[in-house]
């Protein structure tokens, strides 16, 4: 496993992490002053400061684009919806292709609309999927499947075990061509049983493409934004990186974390500080 006590050039910063303090030019110019290697915009971010303008930015401050988040949200009621999806997310891929991103992040989506048909919602997100993966491939931006948290399955997104994700990357990529894998979320994996065969099971194929760090506050406050810094939690951080690593993953370690109690409350400039203090002693 990786040393990372003085590697922060291995350490990037998910931009929800300070987004309620800082705009996409602060957070680049926080990331290059604090020594970080990398930044992970959100695309609503990048709207407001304009694609082009950011990839500059990022490109002069010396920094990696860990991934662009994120794509997907594949799922809908209507064709017209799923018509949508899939156009937007051809939009994201040019962006991310843009930015020079490793890779694109993909939520799958949760139940359409008044349905709680979850089999369906499944082939939805295969067949989006399937629909932009050329599009992908010809950009040159893999497709990041990130599973989410069984507790986001009927609004967020209905892929909810890495297993799952991996048995989509061999079905949409059976002969391993690439430009589809997976995003491994410590904050939304840490406790399945299967995790670290799955997590060699994406390894073997190549297929794990980013890996993201944060930690589960008990007791938790907010489904969604109440995340808690590494070593803050119950997460054993060190030990699913320890597997990651093994697997065959030395890229970027993101941290991306989203809490409206505690971190987005704080002066950005203190969360980067202990971000890169936790990097180095927690992760």
């Amino acid at each position: 496993m990786r040393d990372l006590a003085d590697r922060l050039d291995l350490l990037a910063l998910n931009g929800a992490t300070v987004r309620e303090r800082w705009r996409l030019p602060e957070i680049v110019d926080g990331c290059a002053r604090h020594g970080f290697g990398g930044i992970a915009p959100w695309r609503d971010q990048l709207q407001v400061t304009g694609t082009g303008t950011a990839a500059r930015l990022i490109r002069d401050a010396g920094l990696r684009v860990s991934g662009l988040c994120r794509g997907g949200l594949l799922t809908a009621p209507d064709e017209a919806g799923r018509r949508a999806a899939i156009d937007d997310n051809r939009r994201a891929i040019d962006e991310a292709a843009q930015l020079d991103a490793e890779c694109l992040v993909m939520l799958a989506g949760g139940l359409p609309g008044g349905s709680r048909d979850l089999r369906h919602a499944w082939r939805q997100v295969e067949e989006g999927l399937a629909a932009i993966l050329p599009h992908a491939r010809a950009a040159g931006v893999p497709l990041a499947i990130e599973p989410l948290h069984p507790m986001y399955a009927a609004d967020r997104c209905c892929v909810n075990l890495l297993s799952h994700a991996l048995d989509l990357c061999e079905r949409l990529d059976p002969e391993n061509q690439g430009g589809i894998g997976v995003a491994i979320d410590v904050y939304h994996v840490w406790f399945d049983p299967g995790l670290d065969a799955q997590i060699a099971r994406a390894g073997e194929a190549g297929r794990i493409l980013a890996f993201h760090v944060s930690d589960w506050r008990v007791p938790t406050r907010d489904l969604l934004l109440d995340r808690a810094m590494m070593g803050d939690g119950a997460i054993d951080i060190p030990r699913i990186r320890g597997r990651v690593e093994d697997a065959g993953y030395d890229g970027l370690v993101e941290v991306e974390i989203f809490s409206q109690h505690d971190w987005w409350r704080r002066d950005a400039e203190e969360v980067l500080t202990i971000v890169a203090e936790r990097f180095r002693t927690v992760v």
